[in-house]
């Protein structure tokens, strides 16, 4: 074909692409809308933007965190139990941590006030621990090779003073279980930070006083074991358990009042809680009978002083706490329930010392309504504070520590001593299932630009247990502990948390 032939096609066919392409846009009945751009939202701070095409604003927001944390299993805590707490080979050197986090809270404004919703997720990998089988092979447990874990912190929703979702529990503190550290292991107050779903109502008084009424479900956080000693073992005391757990299905969401004022200074807050303790029946049927639910409670008093004298942005803050039947109102949800710590003893006879402690919010004992007793609710109290002191706008180090009591009365003391599990432990010394946990500790944070920390906290954690004497103790299998005679002892621990955070 002739290059003039070729050029004559190609000008003939792309004229008809035109005439085609005019004809569509001839069809077309409006012309395209405007691109809306998003657009900034000033009323409630920096960061929201109005969502196109609503008066709704959103923010999106999140985290992402590196750690380690050296001489635990437990990458925020003190390991006081299990592979951990045995101090052997089982027993990691160091544990690590990946999280991204992910927060989305929209709000808009009616003619009833805001409607605001928030929701936060995170994805995390985390170093898992080995435990022993009890034939010289063991298992490995955590989030493995690639994979992860997803959690749901929080998902509420606000609306005219009302809360509904899963947020953090009213009575908390607004700092929860971290008065000036990243370290989890303190007692001393009730907190959580993932959230339990709840419904509450919060009244504004003006000048910073608010008052707020909760209902909040038990079961995640704020309950712990109902043990029937009948069932106790000689296995299960050892690793702080005192008998079959025994919870009966959930009859009543925690009630909880509280009294906040927020000032320039800081702030005061005193909570109350009711929680009610259900067990199930004391045999295998229902025919066997039950024990009567009783109530506990807790309340907790705090204070937190802003701005002190020591340095722009210093900070005090404080908490103390009593309970009677709602014990994790003190020990609170990163803490243990049942530990068992070894150490070395100096006693010739002895193989090693151990630790025990086991939390209840309530002991009682039978297999039948004709043996069966009623519940004795465990009692427990103590504080915990923090002091945060900033060198320069780049540093800053703080010291915290915090104090728990767990205690038995008379009868449950009997119930626990005279079980059937303790008799087989063949006690030499006295049987006092009362004791006492501590920590403190001191964090040095770097933040050499905006919201990127480097952060070391150091922290040392004590248990002070009141049996004494020694106890021949049955093989533990998952912590690879044999049939031996140990020394009842208190322990401690020391554990060292390095992380960096990249907020967003």
């Amino acid at each position: 074909m002739e290059p003039r032939t070729i050029k004559r096609v190609v000008l003939t066919f792309a004229a008809g692409a035109v005439a085609c392409g005019g004809a569509q846009a001839a069809d077309l009945p409006l012309k395209a809308k405007a691109v809306e751009y998003v657009k900034a939202c000033s009323l409630y701070g920096a960061g929201f933007y109005y969502i196109p095409g609503t008066d709704t604003c959103i923010k999106l927001g999140g985290y992402l965190r590196v750690e380690a944390a050296f001489w635990t299993n437990s990458v925020y805590n003190t390991s006081v139990s299990g592979p951990g707490g045995a101090q052997n080979r089982l027993s990691n050197y160091y544990s690590a941590r990946s999280r991204e986090d992910f927060t989305i809270d929209t709000r808009t404004a009616t003619e009833y006030g805001v409607v605001r919703t928030f929701f936060e997720t995170t994805f995390t990998w985390t170093t898992g621990s080995t435990a022993a089988m009890g034939t010289g092979a063991t298992s490995y447990s955590g989030d493995g090779l690639g994979l992860g874990t997803l959690g749901v912190y929080l998902a509420f929703i606000q609306f005219g003073g009302f809360m509904m979702g899963k947020a953090i529990s009213q009575f908390s503190t607004p700092w929860m279980n971290y008065p000036a550290n990243n370290f989890s292991g303190l007692p001393g107050g009730g907190g959580d930070s993932t959230g339990v779903n709840q419904l509450s109502y919060t009244a504004d008084f003006g000048l910073g006083i608010t008052a707020t009424i909760s209902a909040q479900d038990p079961t995640a956080y704020y309950q712990t074991n109902i043990w029937n000693t009948t069932n106790a073992t000689a296995g299960g005391i050892v690793t702080g358990v005192y008998g079959s757990q025994s919870f009966g299905g959930t009859r009543a969401p925690d009630v909880i009042g509280r009294i906040r004022i927020d000032q320039p200074w800081g702030l005061f807050q005193a909570s109350l809680a009711a929680h009610n303790n259900h067990a199930a029946y004391y045999g295998a049927s229902e025919t066997s009978g039950h024990a009567r639910d009783k109530w506990g409670w807790a309340g907790q008093l705090a204070l937190s002083i802003a701005n002190i004298p020591t340095g722009a942005g210093d900070s005090i803050n404080l908490q103390g706490v009593y309970t009677d039947g709602a014990s994790m109102f003190n020990i609170q949800e990163n803490l243990s329930t049942a530990w068992a710590m070894y150490g070395g003893s100096s006693r010739t006879a002895a193989y090693q010392s151990i630790g025990i402690a086991g939390v209840s919010d309530a002991i009682y004992s039978g297999a039948s309504a004709a043996t069966g007793t009623g519940l004795d609710l465990t009692k427990t109290y103590g504080f915990n504070a923090g002091y945060t002191h900033n060198w320069n706008p780049y540093w800053n180090t703080a010291v915290y520590g915090g104090w728990g009591a767990v205690r038995y009365t008379d009868a449950a003391k009997a119930l626990i001593c005279g079980s059937v599990g303790m008799a087989a432990l063949e006690l030499t010394g006295v049987c006092n299932p009362d004791f006492n946990i501590a920590a403190v500790g001191t964090i040095t944070r770097w933040t050499p630009v905006n919201n990127l920390t480097f952060s070391a906290d150091f922290a040392a954690t004590f248990l002070d247990q009141k049996y004494s004497g020694t106890i021949t103790a049955p093989t533990v299998a998952a912590a690879a502990k044999p049939v031996a005679a140990y020394e009842l002892k208190s322990q401690s621990r020391l554990s060292l948390l390095l992380r960096v955070q990249r907020n967003w």
